[in-house]
């Protein structure tokens, strides 16, 4: 892991069905520092398919998008869905990596080179282990006799990127981060409220404890113990505010918005989907002129999913661009109420100590 991105080998593709039609395998994976590109390869005799063999890039919240797809569709509420493939994650083994680089003065060259191929190795492990869990969920889809046919997965397989409009491209991509990043966010600001909800139950026990004691001892250290039993119950009640305050105002506001920039992704893929069925509706229209068939009825169909997808076009526009402004803008006032609150907190810590 020399660099921030990296070509590592693919895994050993999991055959799970007899069935050719629909062959679906992740022929190479791209790791970069916060993302890792899946190369989708598909391998079919299906006609509903534009080519029999061809290729996609997808990242992992795409494959979440799928799977958040099947989930929501009531015609499959009977069918057990294959579970989502985890987020990736290495974090741990580039921290271990930074640590062992500055502590490299430390340490002789042969133990320098060891600890750093050990790592590298872990590394790789965690790399290839995540991109064999992202194709063993395509696989099962693929296998499936009824979510092999849905229209989300045929647009997931096959829908080209490079074709995707600058604006829309840039605006998925953006989405694509600050959706993770925000998802990040939230689950660290959960930690933190669970901390500091921690903290005041600790000082709850330690109060009670001090409590006891002096009613215990009958020594000068009484009027101390009760003295310390006060100051901690003002402690635990402060860090209940800060607890209470940076649920309500940080977490539960980035919550929202991390729902909220999953339906601007949301919106962004229907009008794949949409630019899916305009394209397959030119395919028809094709095949129907060559055949001298139903031309009429192809150009209507043609014609309907044009103005669908135009009109999806120019009011995504607006939403995608309004919807970033008003997140940013919302979370940066939470922000700084939440950044308030604890500076009173703090001032009020310190006269609690003193």
């Amino acid at each position: 892991m020399a660099g921030d991105t990296e070509n590592k080998p693919r895994s050993e593709t999991v055959d799970l069905s007899t069935d050719t039609s629909l062959l679906v395998d992740i022929s190479d994976a791209l790791s970069e520092r916060d993302k890792v590109k899946f190369t989708v390869h598909t391998k079919t005799t299906l006609q509903r398919f534009k080519e029999g063999e061809f290729s996609v890039v997808r990242q992992h919240e795409e494959f979440i998008w799928l799977h958040a797809r099947y989930e929501e569709n009531e015609e499959y509420a009977g069918i057990v869905i294959p579970p989502a493939p985890p987020r990736p994650d290495f974090d741990a083994s580039r921290e271990k990596l930074q640590r062992l680089g500055e502590g490299e003065g430390t340490m002789t060259k042969e133990e320098f080179t060891k600890m750093k191929q050990e790592l590298e190795a872990e590394y790789l492990a965690t790399f290839k282990k995540t991109v064999a869990m992202h194709e063993v969920f395509l696989q099962r889809l693929a296998a499936h006799p009824l979510l092999r046919h849905d229209v989300n997965f045929e647009v997931f397989l096959e829908y080209d990127q490079d074709d995707v409009d600058e604006f829309f491209e840039s605006e998925k991509g953006f989405l694509i981060e600050y959706h993770a990043k925000i998802k990040d966010s939230t689950a660290k600001g959960d930690k933190m409220t669970k901390s500091h909800k921690s903290v005041a139950d600790n000082y709850i026990q330690i109060s009670s404890g001090f409590v006891q004691i002096a009613t215990i001892e009958n020594t000068e250290l009484d009027k101390v113990f009760t003295k310390v039993a006060e100051a901690l119950e003002k402690a635990r009640k402060l860090e209940g505010r800060v607890a209470s305050d940076e649920d309500l105002k940080l977490s539960d506001t980035l919550r929202y918005y991390m729902r909220d920039s999953s339906a601007a992704k949301d919106l962004l893929y229907r009008r794949t989907k949409s630019l899916s069925d305009y394209e397959a509706a030119n395919k028809a229209l094709e095949k129907a002129r060559t055949k001298n068939k139903e031309v009429a009825q192809a150009e209507k169909h043609q014609s309907t999913c044009c103005e669908k997808f135009e009109k999806i076009s120019e009011t995504a526009k607006k939403g995608t661009s309004s919807a970033i402004k008003e997140l940013y803008n919302c979370i940066k006032r939470r922000s700084i109420t939440v950044e308030s609150c604890k500076q009173d907190c703090d001032r009020q810590y310190t006269s609690v100590v003193w």
